[in-house]
């Protein structure tokens, strides 16, 4: 069931504002939707608190994905996924700040990395630092990664990380035009949310959210730049949804089916964040630098989200996958 406006709807606005100023606020007032999204990641110095910040969450992921705290997926794919000797070509759609398509261009068995994205800004660090590392190998393009022109079985591996869920019409855009893409025996990557569209939770999983907020003292609770407390949370309604980001989410429900459909799994994994995200959106800062105290509840919360998995379904998917001619 659709929340078109809730309490949060109004609580997130203050402090996005807050945060970003009153440009991001109106920036978020025009009729052209890739404006929009463009004007969420555009943002020049962005403040804000969330649970990827925390170097403990981060080390929780790799060791799920990886049974190693310190390597992460995209190196579990290199070292387990390819050979030295391959010269593959890799094509990554909604690529953002590149950190993990840097970090495998470094590897030989990657002859070309092809970075897509919206916004000219997310690309201005990752240059200068695949210049600093001599790498010839990655490109960037700035360009609608909905509306790319995929050539017949150009690539030998697609790589989506956080940004698939920000794409229109998934059965067609995974199902044909990636899956086109592929080479016979190329392989989907990707690290996702493949949760409910515009973020709209069940009843349950709020309730869990909220069970598990309380279990943060108070004094870990105030909100990054303010004196307030973050108390229960109520969800995202789907208006303010539409109107900051109209990629948000879109169509993430799709993607699940769809891969179940065009693809083979030949490694699948969750890494969490089904209570972490919202749980700790805003707060997450207290917890970057740890203590003994903020390393048990840390733990407290872990724990807590690793009992509701074990009886919900993921939102969250790393697979890699190879692209079914048929049904099988």
């Amino acid at each position: 069931m659709k929340r078109l406006l809730t309490k949060d709807d109004f609580v997130e606005t203050y402090f996005k504002i807050r945060q970003r100023g009153w440009n991001y606020f109106l920036s978020k007032f025009n009729f052209n939707e890739n404006k929009r999204v463009q004007s969420t990641w555009d943002a020049q110095g962005i403040v804000a608190s969330n649970w990827w910040d925390i170097p403990l969450v981060r080390d929780r992921w790799n060791k799920i994905l990886t049974g190693d705290e310190k390597k992460r997926y995209e190196i579990f794919f290199v070292e387990n996924f390819t050979k030295p000797n391959d010269q593959l070509k890799v094509l990554s759609l909604g690529s953002g700040n590149c950190s993990h398509e840097i970090s495998m261009a470094r590897y030989p068995q990657f002859k070309k990395i092809t970075c897509v994205d919206l916004t000219e800004h997310v690309f201005k660090e990752s240059k200068k630092k695949a210049e600093v590392l001599g790498l010839e190998n990655i490109e960037f393009l700035v360009a609608d990664a909905n509306n790319f022109d995929f050539q017949r079985e150009a690539y030998d591996v697609i790589f989506f990380n956080m940004s698939l869920h920000h794409f229109k019409n998934i059965s067609v855009y995974l199902g044909e035009k990636v899956k086109k893409a592929l080479k016979p025996n190329g392989k989907l990557v990707l690290n996702e949310f493949i949760g409910p569209n515009r973020l709209q939770f069940p009843k349950k999983q709020i309730q869990a959210i909220n069970t598990c907020i309380d279990l943060i003292p108070k004094k870990y609770r105030t909100r990054l730049n303010s004196k307030s407390t973050k108390g229960n949370i109520s969800g995202p309604g789907w208006l303010r949804m539409l109107v900051t980001d109209p990629s948000e989410c879109v169509d993430s429900a799709s993607i699940l089916p769809t891969l179940n459909k065009h693809y083979k799994p030949i490694y699948e994994g969750n890494h969490g964040g089904e209570i972490l995200m919202i749980a700790l959106k805003d707060i997450a800062h207290h917890f970057v630098k740890l203590n003994q105290e903020k390393q048990e509840i840390l733990k407290q919360l872990f724990d807590f989200e690793d009992t509701y998995l074990r009886e919900n379904p993921p939102n969250f998917l790393f697979g890699i996958y190879k692209k079914m001619d048929k049904i099988e």
